[in-house]
């Protein structure tokens, strides 16, 4: 993994680079060079371990992907904000299944810095709810919900957010009585 700032610095000589090839009339080489630069701009806005991490997580790879996500050390310093949400967003989604109070973390933390698309952001919001009601936390569950909805413009967790509203409306499960 290359740090962000070593990524602008490589685009900058490689666009020099190719600005001295398009004066010496090597057209080819110069344009060549450009498009070699741009992949340095899309890894920029787009970490690769991040990118890694999400493909091995379609394939419910959460070992794998959780193997990508410990490769950076220091998101804070080696990510955009964007990316280091994203970062956080995929550390809470693994850790869901595992330690609730670490998943919150992250998954705040992801909310908190952002995320590029609104349903990414629902889900996030969604597993949060989820998190808070069995926490007991009803009225942070329910505008968690509310926001998870208005965000949820697809209509693609509509499902889901109905199942939690309905599990918030019976309340907290009670034990049986014992005759």
């Amino acid at each position: 993994m290359f740090n962000k700032n070593l990524k602008l610095v490589l685009t900058a000589v490689i666009v020099l680079v190719a600005v001295w090839q398009f004066v010496e009339g090597n057209i080819g080489n110069g344009i060549f060079l450009l498009l070699l630069s741009g992949i340095f701009v899309f890894l920029y806005f787009k970490n690769e371990m991040i990118l890694l991490a999400f493909l091995k997580l379609r394939k419910q790879d959460f070992d794998g992907a959780n193997k990508y996500l410990d490769k950076i050390k220091d998101p804070h310093t080696a990510l955009v904000p964007k990316q280091e949400g994203y970062y956080n967003y995929l550390k809470g989604i693994m850790l869901s299944q595992t330690n609730l109070t670490q998943a919150e973390k992250y998954l705040k933390k992801a909310v908190e810095l952002g995320l590029n698309m609104d349903q990414d952001m629902a889900m996030a919001k969604l597993n949060l709810a989820g998190i808070a009601m069995s926490k007991n936390r009803k009225i942070e569950a329910e505008k968690l919900l509310i926001d998870a909805k208005k965000l949820d413009k697809q209509g693609m967790l509509k499902e889901q957010i109905t199942m939690m509203k309905a599990q918030l409306k019976k309340g907290p499960q009670t034990q049986m009585r014992r005759y």
